[in-house]
């Protein structure tokens, strides 16, 4: 979706100025939040590309003006409410006033470690061959989905050459919609930054993404 996550090449957000030395987490509530994130996600309620979306959904103004895990929170308020662990009510007030959805599997103390160092990998196999190959010209597809995409806004409608094959891995734009894995292929394309931002952009300058086969189209 056309959500306020989806930045690249917008202007009037002024300069990006990372921060020195910047730590992990700015206050105790931050690290909170981190490991609420990952507790609940540990449920087996939804997919971590339901989660993006759900963060995406967040009303521009609210989006923009949050911080970080302000954002992370957000989200996790519309997945409980959602799949029934809590009521808005419950999740503002801090109390429980019903039993709600009960988890598939509780994340535990002992557990994190191990859970964190496996990952969640999301590679796939499938059955058919990649219908494109290092050097191939692509151009993307131009859509505007209100749905889940890891299409950048900026990259649709643009023509590029494929860098590589990256292998098979579980295709977002619909697995966050509880709709399927449907793995497919996905590709490094490189594009020239003229391509990208038009008149006056560096020629030097490429610019890369990694796109989901049904994303590109031979050109």
């Amino acid at each position: 979706m056309n959500g306020p996550h989806d930045l690249g090449g917008q202007m009037g957000f002024g300069p990006v100025a990372p921060e020195k030395d910047e730590p992990y987490f700015h206050g105790e509530w931050e690290r909170r939040a981190l490991g609420i994130t990952i507790s609940c996600g540990a449920f087996g309620a939804w997919t971590l590309d339901e989660s993006r979306h759900a963060r995406e959904s967040i009303p521009p103004a609210h989006y923009l003006s949050a911080s970080y895990y302000e954002i992370w929170m957000r989200g996790i308020d519309m997945l409980l409410e959602r799949h029934g662990f809590a009521t808005r009510k419950e999740l503002f007030s801090g109390r429980s006033e019903k039993q709600g959805t009960a988890p598939e599997r509780v994340l535990k103390a002992d557990m994190v470690a191990s859970v964190l160092a496996k990952g969640g990998p999301c590679d796939r196999p499938v059955s058919t061959e990649p219908c494109f190959a290092v050097g191939d010209r692509v151009r993307t597809r131009n859509f505007n989905p209100t749905t889940h995409t890891r299409l950048p806004r900026y990259a649709r409608a643009k023509c590029g050459v494929v860098e590589a094959v990256q292998g098979s891995f579980v295709f977002p734009d619909t697995n966050a919609h509880g709709k399927g894995e449907n793995p497919q292929w996905v590709y490094t394309v490189v594009f020239d930054a003229p391509e990208i931002w038009g008149e006056g952009a560096d020629p030097e300058l490429t610019l890369s993404i990694d796109a989901w086969e049904s994303y590109l189209e031979r050109v």
